[in-house]
């Protein structure tokens, strides 16, 4: 269905519109150069995209040089005749199919790029990013301390919602992981100033091919995450009773 970014006399057709005024605000964004966008460009970007107006870039699907698959969306021209797409009205699919973002690929230097646990958080936030959160804030090779106490439990829904497990259950059994299983464990869980939790696959170097192949892996769960989930890979034999499967 078409429409014009300025206004639609048609009653169904604003039914398939997102907000008008923030697509303006988009697109005026969008006209400040790279070297300005500072702190308050970023959020108010974040803000308006997920109802503002797009259109499907051509073609609609890339995959990117992360070697992941992005839907490529460009922002829209005044009174320029358009098939409107909403980021927030196309999360379900998006989840789903477990794909990225790009906005305006077509330019020089693509505007923005949301991966597919950015979406994810989204869903389970109302924002891409989340700055604060309980997660470890070291996300280098972190590790469980041969003498460290630590409680092991699942990640409830509102953590690792079904579609998100579905996603990482495919990868990893695509990259010859035959079983792969997940816990959440509590760290410094005694003092509530310094408790932080982390994800723990059951992954180790030992199970590829080289360790290249390893933190390639580990690189691709990131991209299914929110970017402030900390994760780590265990051997499921030295933590007792804390696997299950994803």
């Amino acid at each position: 269905m078409s429409a014009s970014i300025i206004s639609t006399t048609k009653k169904n057709d604003s039914a398939c519109l997102g907000d008008l005024e923030k697509t303006v605000i988009l697109n005026t964004l969008m006209s400040v150069p790279f070297s300005e966008r500072d702190q308050k460009w970023r959020d108010d970007f974040l803000y308006c995209l997920p109802e503002a107006n797009l259109k499907l870039g051509n073609p609609e699907v890339v995959i990117a040089s992360d070697g992941f698959p992005y839907i490529q969306l460009e922002t829209v021209n005044p009174n320029e005749n358009f098939h409107a797409y909403i980021i927030n009205k196309q999360l379900p699919t998006l989840l789903s199919q477990g794909f990225g973002l790009v906005i305006n690929p077509q330019h020089n230097r693509l505007d923005w790029m949301l991966s597919y646990g950015d979406l994810v958080n989204y869903e389970l936030n109302d924002s891409f990013y989340t700055d604060d959160s309980i997660f470890s804030n070291n996300k280098e090779s972190i590790a469980i301390g041969k003498d460290e106490k630590i409680l092991t439990g699942q990640p409830a829904d509102s953590i690792l919602p079904k579609y998100l497990r579905t996603q990482l259950k495919e990868y990893l059994i695509h990259m010859g992981v035959k079983t792969p299983k997940i816990m959440l464990i509590a760290r410094n869980y005694e003092d509530e100033n310094l408790v932080s939790q982390d994800l723990v696959f059951n992954i180790t170097p030992v199970q590829f091919r080289s360790e290249k192949a390893y933190h390639e892996i580990m690189s691709a769960i990131a991209w299914f995450l929110p970017k402030h989930y900390s994760f780590m890979g265990v051997d499921e034999m030295a933590i007792a009773n804390g696997f299950q499967a994803l």
